[in-house]
């Protein structure tokens, strides 16, 4: 239920939204980054391979560990993005990472998407999955610590086909908006990231359209869904599967 602003419901609201926005400008603060430390047990393993080091849970815990006690980090690091493995995990003297990354001024984050997978009926096209039970893991990964999420979608470009499709963006754009108002619900900063591929021989014109559609379409969503903009962070990018 909407609740206006004069009302005790919608001066919480007000409140809530501008602790977002705050922690938002924290995160995109001048001089910093944000650090993504949220590979999958798959992608840090091939990592882990490529130097000869095995992939443990123990292994990537120390691996975390030597990343977030660097002396001087939150000079450069204004944000973590972790792995729900990493968001459990403790330095070998037990504290906590949350704990560790924020005593540095680091704001601590999650991935809470669960991958992006074919979108049936679209070949060549992705739908990013990890909205059901969303809510619960917000709350839980709060409680842990995170003061910020992710969530990625992919649009591939492949102008012969006619990818991406209007269906393609609008099915990305409405999970991300779905996304960004659960996390604001549960008190957290959702990173929205609609990332346009740049694998294929298309053009850039191609690449500028594909890119300007999901922007549209994902603001429109984000608008709809009521979501609090200056409490989100977009993260809009050509990038590689």
């Amino acid at each position: 239920m909407y609740h206006p602003a004069g009302s005790p419901e919608g001066e919480e609201r007000v409140m809530a939204s501008s602790d977002l926005a705050a922690t938002a400008r924290a995160l995109v603060a001048r001089g910093k980054g944000i650090l993504a430390a949220d590979e999958s047990d798959g992608t840090i393993k091939k990592r882990f391979d490529s130097i000869g080091v095995e992939s443990t849970g123990e292994s990537r815990r120390a691996y975390r560990e030597l990343l977030f006690t660097t002396a001087g980090m939150g000079e450069f690091i204004s944000g973590v993005i972790l792995f729900d493995e990493t968001i459990r995990q403790s330095t070998t003297e037990g504290r906590p990472f949350t704990e560790v990354l924020a005593v540095e001024g680091v704001i601590p984050g999650i991935k809470v998407d669960k991958g992006a997978k074919d979108l049936p009926g679209f070949p060549g096209e992705l739908i990013t999955e990890g909205l059901d039970g969303l809510r619960g893991r917000l709350e839980e990964y709060r409680g842990l610590g995170a003061r910020f999420a992710k969530w990625r979608a992919v649009i591939n470009v492949d102008a012969a086909s006619g990818v991406p499709t209007g269906s393609c963006i609008d099915a990305n754009a409405h999970a991300l908006a779905r996304y960004a108002a659960l996390c604001q619900e549960a008190g957290l900063v959702p990173i929205v990231e609609p990332e346009v591929m740049m694998e294929g021989d298309h053009t850039l014109r191609a690449c500028g359209d594909a890119t300007a559609r999901t922007l549209d379409a994902t603001y429109r969503e984000l608008f709809a869904q009521r979501v609090d903009l200056p409490g989100t962070l977009l993260a809009a990018e050509q990038g590689r599967l």
